[in-house]
C-alpha cells in the first residue's frame, strides 16, 4: 500500500506503460511503413526514378524505340542512297546513248555535266568547267533569210543570257558553230531553266542538236529550186525563139532563107540541148554528193 501511496513509485509505473506503449506503437508504425514500401516497389506505376526523372522501365523502353527508330532511319537512308544511285545510273545511261547534245550549266554560266554526243558536237574533249561563253566562242547566230543578214545580229552569249538567268527559255536557236578542227556546223540549240522545289534556280539545261545535214539538203534544195527556175525560163525561150523560126519557114518562099532559119532553129536546138544535159548533170552529182 505504501508502494501505491508512493508518489515516486506510480510516477515510475506510469512512465514504464506509456513506454511500452510508444514502443508497441513503433513496432506496428515500423511494420506498416515497411509493407507500403514493399507494394510501392511491386507496383509499376511506382517504380524508381531515374536522374530525369523517368521510371527506369519506361526509360528502357524509350532507349529501345530510339535504338529502333535509328535502325529504320538508317535503312531507309541506306534503300534512298541505293534509289539515288540507280536514277543517277539510269540518267547516264541515257544521256550517253541520246544522239543529241546534252549540256548543264549552273547559276554561274559554268558547264557542269556534258553528254558524249555533245562533247562531239562542240570538238572538246572535256568542256566541264568552262563558262558558257567560252564554250559557244566560235558560234555564231545563224541570219533565217537574207535581209536579216543586213540588221547587227546578237551574240550567242547575249541570246543565251535570258535563259542562264532563269528567266526565260529558248527554243529553236540556229548557231554556225566552227570546231577546233575548222568544221563548220549547223547547230540548234534549245534552253530551259531548270528550277528548284522551293522555286530557285538550279541551272539551265541545253539541248543540242545537229542540224548540218538537214540545212546542206535545204540549201541544195533552194539551188536546184532556182537553177529549175532559171532552165524553165530558158526552155520557154528557147522554144518561143524555134517557134517563131518555124512560123516564118513555113511561110518563106525563098530558099535561102529558108535555109537560114533551119539553121537556126538546129543552133537553137543545140543550145537547149547543152542547156538541159549541164542541169541534168548538176542534178547527178548534186544527188551522188548528198
Amino acid at each position: 500500500m505504501r508502494l501505491l501511496t508512493n508518489p515516486l513509485a506510480l510516477r515510475a509505473a506510469l512512465l514504464f506503460v506509456f513506454s511500452v506503449a510508444a514502443f508497441v506503437m513503433g513496432l506496428l508504425v515500423i511494420r506498416w511503413m515497411r509493407k507500403s514500401l514493399v507494394e510501392d516497389t511491386d507496383s509499376p506505376a511506382q517504380m524508381p526514378l531515374n536522374d530525369a526523372g523517368l521510371p527506369v522501365h519506361a526509360y528502357h523502353a524509350v532507349i529501345q524505340q530510339l535504338k529502333q527508330q535509328k535502325h529504320e532511319l538508317a535503312t531507309q537512308q541506306l534503300a534512298d542512297r541505293r534509289k539515288a544511285k540507280a536514277s543517277d545510273t539510269l540518267s547516264s545511261t541515257i544521256l550517253s546513248n541520246l544522239s543529241c547534245g546534252v549540256l548543264f550549266f549552273n547559276t554561274n554560266g559554268l558547264l557542269r555535266q556534258a553528254n558524249p554526243a555533245a562533247r562531239s558536237l562542240l570538238g572538246f574533249a572535256s568542256p566541264v568547267g568552262l563558262h558558257a561563253s567560252d564554250v559557244f566562242r566560235t558560234a555564231t547566230l545563224r541570219p533565217l533569210n537574207d535581209a536579216s543578214k543586213l540588221v547587227s545580229e546578237p551574240s550567242v552569249e547575249e541570246t543565251l543570257a535570258p535563259a542562264l538567268a532563269g528567266s526565260a527559255a529558248i527554243h529553236g536557236l540556229l548557231l554556225n558553230y566552227f570546231t577546233r578542227e575548222g568544221e563548220n556546223r549547223v547547230l540548234e540549240v534549245a534552253a530551259s531553266p531548270v528550277m528548284a522545289e522551293d522555286g530557285s534556280l538550279m541551272g539551265t539545261t541545253l539541248v543540242v542538236t545537229d542540224k548540218t545535214d538537214i540545212e546542206r539538203m535545204r540549201h541544195d534544195q533552194k539551188v536546184r529550186q532556182e537553177l529549175s527556175s532559171g532552165l524553165s525560163l530558158t526552155l520557154r525561150d528557147s522554144l518561143a525563139t524555134i517557134a517563131g523560126y518555124a512560123q516564118q519557114l513555113a511561110c518563106s518562099r525563098d530558099a535561102e532563107l529558108a535555109r537560114q532559119l533551119a539553121d537556126n532553129i538546129a543552133h537553137e536546138a543545140a543550145q537547149l540541148d547543152r542547156t538541159v544535159g549541164s542541169f541534168l548533170g548538176g542534178a547527178h552529182a548534186a544527188s551522188a554528193g548528198s
